[in-house]
């Protein structure tokens, strides 16, 4: 990655938010900005699907993190000396991390560990959650990982929302979670699980976690304000956490009753081809979802079947 490049994006928000600042004492302003496309998903650059598989019995779900990002190239692609960087799971629901409503604490706290080793200056981890910020944070482990790792855990508030220009086909400005759009490197961390109303949650939809506004607004017509905020956010990376599954009686559970354990991670820059990959852990067809078909129909990416590197590894 072009760090130099990066820093200078990322100075340039901060400009533009104190702009903001200043025009919103006398008015309405709105940001008109969106993140570039990452380097890895633009253009011709190659894209790549890795499954990991945790087959031997008591695996290291770190060691599954790691070597699935070294069958890429290491985090090294994707973070560089002094970034910044947001790591956006699903902690939204106060539940223990068991019963698979929220990110695996052992992935996140491996993802922060590599970014750490790549050379971030800091690591954000980053959810506007649904139940309270500080019960989830509790329950769900991520702030224990925050002090096990000396990551920064972001608790959301009206402060950090800012109205932007989001250009969606539905979605046009909406209230966006600052810390997200001001990292140099930005990674998409899900849980797979069932929703009740788009039928599945896994990468795409996790970016409603990274907006403000009313909830219900966003569930109308939901499968397109999932590609819109997709096309917004473009993160570098998606690792969905599919160690354990929610099966039933998503998104929030709340039973083991509910839960699979499959003891697997998908790793991708193409976001369609990551849901894509997820949804037949689910034995759906991807095009019969409708935020993966138009995920593809508008550009975001390819089923994975047309993915040129699909790799799998195991430990």
């Amino acid at each position: 990655m072009n760090t130099e490049k990066q820093l200078t994006r990322r100075e340039s928000i901060k400009k533009l938010l104190r702009i903001w600042s200043g025009l919103s004492l006398g008015g309405t302003a709105v940001l008109s900005l969106q993140r570039p496309r990452p380097s890895l998903a633009a253009g011709d650059a190659p894209k790549f699907l890795v499954d990991g598989v945790g087959r031997t019995e008591g695996y290291s779900v770190n060691a599954l993190t790691r070597k699935i990002f070294e069958a890429v190239g290491g985090m090294g692609k994707f973070v560089s000396k002094g970034d910044v960087v947001a790591i956006k799971p699903n902690i939204s629901w106060a539940r223990a991390p068991h019963l698979a409503a929220t990110t695996n604490p052992e992935v996140l706290e491996a993802v922060i560990e590599l970014c750490q080793e790549a050379g971030a200056k800091k690591v954000r981890i980053v959810d506007h959650t649904i139940h309270g910020a500080k019960r989830c944070f509790a329950v769900t482990g991520a702030g224990m990982v925050a002090k096990n790792t000396g990551a920064d855990l972001v608790h959301p508030r009206s402060s950090l929302m800012r109205d932007m220009k989001l250009g969606g086909n539905r979605l046009d400005v909406w209230p966006v979670f600052k810390p997200v759009v001001e990292a140099d490197t930005l990674i998409n961390l899900p849980v797979a699980k069932v929703h009740g109303l788009s039928g599945l949650t896994l990468g795409m939809k996790n970016w409603i976690g990274a907006v403000g506004g009313r909830r219900n607004a966003l569930h109308q017509d939901i499968h397109q304000t999932i590609v819109d905020l997709e096309h917004f956010f473009k993160p570098d990376i998606i690792l969905i956490d599919a160690t354990r599954v929610m099966i039933r009686n998503g998104p929030s559970g709340g039973s083991t009753a509910d839960v699979a354990i499959m003891n697997r991670l998908i790793l991708s820059n193409d976001p369609v081809a990551a849901d894509a990959r997820a949804a037949r852990l689910f034995d759906k067809k991807p095009e019969r979802i409708g935020f993966i078909q138009l995920g593809q129909k508008q550009g975001l990416g390819v089923y994975d079947t047309a993915i040129s590197r699909h790799l799998e590894v195991a430990v």
